[in-house]
């Protein structure tokens, strides 16, 4: 994506539709437990402020998001739950406060940056889209997470499109990340978006195929429902592999959210 605007635009609108939510809540709400456990409304909020100052440093600051890495390094398995607990301790309007500063501060960092510029992450360096994109899928699957606490619906949108997009060109890093490797050969994507039109990726004659509605598609490769609750199908063997391990995160595999009827999340 040569030009980046677009999806910026997108990760602010996605933005601004959770904190609308999320602004209406009374105190105690901030506290009800969300579908990944040990977190509630608060932890879930707190973790994209928390990333949107990660993804900021890499933005403007090399050497200071090498120190978050280090960190990272340090704690692998608690690093993320620490920061959404440190986050999720504030009072929920300083909270929302935080979360707004920062989001915009990125916002207009990834709007000045240089074309072709990368940064790096905890995964792949990435362009300023590759990075907005990242962070409209987390404050979607946050926002799935808020939304499914608090009893509320949050409709699909075309955004999406955004998440599918780098939920199929993640598939060799969650081949990676499982430690397996990568199937020599691309597979064809077929996905409806909500309004009804075809999202189509890969070559239009490859043997492995995988189709189905975008929503669920994008709810699979964010761990946010089990690929046994989806509508997704998979020809061949290694597109079925595939929908078992897929994810559009950076990072080691989560655990993955359980069939419906059964406890247990992911963040």
């Amino acid at each position: 994506m040569s030009d980046p605007t677009p999806v910026i635009d997108d990760l602010r609108e996605e933005s601004e539709e959770l904190d609308a939510l999320v602004a209406r809540l009374g105190p105690g709400e901030w506290r009800i437990a969300s579908p990944a456990p040990g977190w509630t409304v608060a932890h879930q909020i707190a973790h994209l402020a928390w990333t949107d100052r990660a993804a900021l440093l890499a933005v403007t600051d090399e050497d200071g998001f090498r120190g978050l890495v280090e960190q990272a390094l340090a704690a692998p398995d608690r690093y993320v739950d620490d920061g959404a607990e440190e986050g999720a301790r504030q009072d929920p309007d300083e909270l929302l406060a935080v979360w707004r500063g920062g989001r915009t501060a990125l916002d207009e960092a990834l709007r000045a940056a240089a074309p072709g510029a990368r940064f790096p992450w905890y995964g792949p360096p990435m362009a300023a889209a590759s990075m907005a994109t990242a962070r409209l899928m987390e404050t979607w699957a946050h926002g799935l997470d808020i939304a499914d606490a608090i009893g509320a619906v949050r409709p699909p949108s075309d955004r999406l499109r955004h998440i599918a997009r780098i939920g199929v060109r993640a598939r060799d890093f969650a081949y990676a990340a499982h430690g397996l490797t990568p199937p020599a050969e691309q597979f064809r994507v077929e996905l409806t978006g909500p309004g009804g039109d075809l999202w189509a990726y890969g070559p239009e004659d490859a043997p492995q195929r995988v189709t189905g509605p975008a929503l669920d598609f994008c709810l699979l490769a964010t761990q946010r429902a089990h690929r046994a609750d989806l509508a997704l199908t998979a020809d061949g063997p290694d597109a079925d592999r595939w929908l078992d391990i897929a994810q559009a995160f950076a990072g080691p595999p989560g655990a993955g959210r359980r069939p419906k009827g059964a406890k247990g999340a992911a963040q």
